[in-house]
């Protein structure tokens, strides 16, 4: 097992993977002997199947295999594939690699986020509230890899017309009822791109933040994140989850890799293996991280999460929304929540056989909602300026 202080030391791409082989086999075999996936299932009453509830409280994630059809991954390939080709070329240019004006300049929030191959961002420093403290390793890329990758895109449902109706998807914001009310609000939306031999390394982390020490923690106080898989995931590129850490607190990161020799390989954890289609649900509150992708295979995740409206309502800002001082109230939860309704719509106008879903927030005002010219200015537009952290 390598430590991260020996992968600083002329660890190769090729020497990563190897020296990963053995951890990637043992979390395959544990994920093998958890009930944690299947096809979505409802009950009589449209919610969450029991069984499926039980499995997600008790591990944490769950895995709703087939969600996404062929023809709706392709127009999410296609979008998110001309989104990546938008990308600067470097951080602070403004062309792309065809020398193109890089998509999303006139943003209000920053579009895309650009590191080296290979490389841990965030690993042992103060981003995201200092909730990755232990850094993994990172080894050093081929002599032909780029100057620099992309590791996160934004805006999904300004930029990408599939993403924006994956957004109102039915199942999917009928198990977000299911788990979190059906006043649910959304947290924010980003995508995760692990290009083949190259994509970074998201280090081992809690998603939550604003809750941890309040008397009403439970464990589902933070909410979830969604990952549509649009390519097959690997235990080389997967996101990796440790079950059962949602119900244990605050975890002690650094004390984990210290126990464990130093090693960001630590062990229980499994590896989300999907298929093209899937969709992971992931409590934020459950350990997880990503490994640098020293594999040939992409992983593109388009990723969105939502809260109980309790846990959101009075809350400072937290994470990349931070605004000092200020709080969420219910203008600010009813601007970013209307992009739910807008979504809906709009998946409603592209697949009209659909039966859409009925959110309960937008009750009886849909038609101020339907996706249009005015609605994408007024409500799609810079959206994520009002995402809901906590």
């Amino acid at each position: 097992m390598s430590t991260v202080a020996e992968a600083s030391v002329e660890l190769t791409r090729a020497k990563h993977a190897a020296g990963m082989a053995a951890y990637r086999q043992a979390g395959m075999r544990r994920a093998r002997e958890l009930d944690h996936r299947g096809p979505v299932r409802f009950d009589a009453d449209g919610r969450l199947h029991p069984d499926i509830l039980a499995a997600y409280w008790q591990h944490g994630f769950y895995i709703f295999e087939g969600v996404i059809d062929p023809a709706e991954i392709e127009a999410l390939r296609c979008d998110a594939g001309d989104m990546l080709e938008r990308a600067p070329v470097a951080p602070d240019t403004k062309v792309d690699a065809k020398g193109r004006q890089v998509l999303g300049l006139d943003a209000a929030r920053e579009t895309y986020t650009l590191i080296k191959p290979l490389s841990d961002p965030a690993g042992g420093t103060d981003f995201g509230d200092s909730r990755h403290p232990s850094k993994m390793a990172e080894p050093t890329p081929d002599r032909d890899a780029p100057a620099y990758v992309v590791l996160r895109m934004r805006g999904m449902c300004q930029y990408m017309p599939a993403g924006l109706r994956v957004y109102g998807h039915p199942q999917l914001l009928a198990i977000a009822a299911s788990i979190n009310g059906d006043d649910f609000v959304p947290f924010n939306d980003v995508i995760f791109v692990k290009q083949p031999n190259v994509g970074g390394s998201v280090a081992w982390h809690q998603d939550g933040v604003t809750h941890w020490n309040s008397p009403d923690w439970n464990e589902g106080i933070h909410g979830f994140n969604y990952q549509v898989q649009i390519y097959p995931t690997t235990a080389g590129n997967a996101l990796w989850v440790m079950p059962g850490t949602h119900k244990k607190g605050r975890a002690d990161i650094k004390k984990m890799v210290a126990d464990n020799g130093g090693s960001e390989q630590l062990p229980g954890a499994i590896p989300l293996i999907c298929a093209a289609g899937d969709v992971t649900i992931v409590n934020r509150q459950t350990l997880h991280g990503s490994f640098a992708n020293s594999s040939p295979d992409l992983r593109i995740s388009i990723t969105f999460g939502f809260h109980r409206r309790q846990s959101v309502v009075g809350q400072l800002t937290a994470l990349g929304v931070k605004v000092p001082g200020l709080r969420y109230d219910d203008q600010r939860i009813a601007n970013r929540s209307s992009v739910v309704a807008v979504a809906i719509d709009a998946r409603r106008q592209h697949y009209p056989q659909e039966r859409p879903f009925v959110y309960q927030p937008f009750t009886g005002r849909e038609d101020a909602y339907r996706f249009n010219d005015d609605t994408f200015n007024k409500v799609i537009r810079d959206y994520n300026l009002y995402d809901l952290a906590i």
